[in-house]
């Protein structure tokens, strides 16, 4: 979890979006949600392990900046922000061992982000949120929210056992860190190999040097350079697959 710290070092400006409230299955749910005047498509950010934190809030409102609707999703429900490591553990280790209420937590907050008027949507995510958007991709119901693309920030990248991707799978972006020691290139190889096979199309973008985490500003792990290069392929994805 970012410490109060980093989150100054973030030098964060004033917020361009708003909080919203959603349900799921009788959860009450918080994203975070910032809107482009005449918006090309909506762009679902999924959070990290710690939560939705004003980091995944700075993403949303650089988003909206480019021109793109943006909602942040809540996977942990309104007021459940973990506050350290062992509740980070706790909270995805949930969602992981049930990952159709995954599925289901982040449907919801695609189907409130679709009230803001676009029918076509990309879903993104760091790290664990990261994770969370190859199992939906895997899942096949992005369709139901209009999903045009996925892409993942230094997120996890093996396939659960029994567990596929469909040849009719969005297109699929990955940033991957060179120096990633939590994910390693032969994750990403076995992801390539998963995903020729299936007939997906994809793209890997791996930067030399960078370790996991490297979007994180303000952290020890970030790194520009990295961070830049791939907003910029993520931009140029995004308007591929919301253009």
């Amino acid at each position: 979890m970012l410490s109060g710290a980093v989150l100054a070092a973030l030098a964060l400006p004033a917020a361009a979006g708003e909080a919203v409230t959603y349900e799921s299955d009788g959860m009450t749910l918080e994203g975070y949600q910032a809107s482009a005047e005449g918006a090309k498509g909506t762009i679902l950010v999924i959070h990290d392990w710690d939560g939705l934190t004003d980091y995944e809030k700075k993403r949303v409102d650089m988003l909206a900046e480019a021109g793109y609707n943006a909602f942040a999703v809540d996977l942990y429900g309104q007021g459940n922000l973990p506050q350290s490591i062992e509740e980070n553990k706790a909270k995805t280790g949930e969602l992981y061992k049930d990952r159709e209420k995954m599925r289901s937590l982040i449907l919801a907050g695609a189907r409130k982000a679709g009230e803001m008027g676009s029918d076509k949507m990309v879903v993104m995510g760091y790290c664990f949120g990261g994770a969370a958007v190859l199992e939906l991709a895997r899942s096949g119901q992005g369709a139901e929210v209009g999903t045009t693309g996925y892409a993942t920030f230094h997120g996890g990248l093996s396939t659960p056992d029994g567990q596929s991707y469909a040849a009719d799978t969005a297109p699929i972006l990955v940033a991957h860190g060179g120096a990633d020691s939590s994910i390693s290139m032969d994750d990403v190889a076995d992801l390539s190999k998963r995903l020729e096979e299936a007939g997906v199309q994809y793209e890997i973008e791996v930067y030399s040097g960078a370790p996991h985490g490297f979007t994180v500003m303000g952290s020890e792990r970030y790194q520009e350079t990295a961070d830049k290069k791939s907003w910029d392929a993520f931009m140029e994805f995004v308007g591929d697959q919301l253009g």
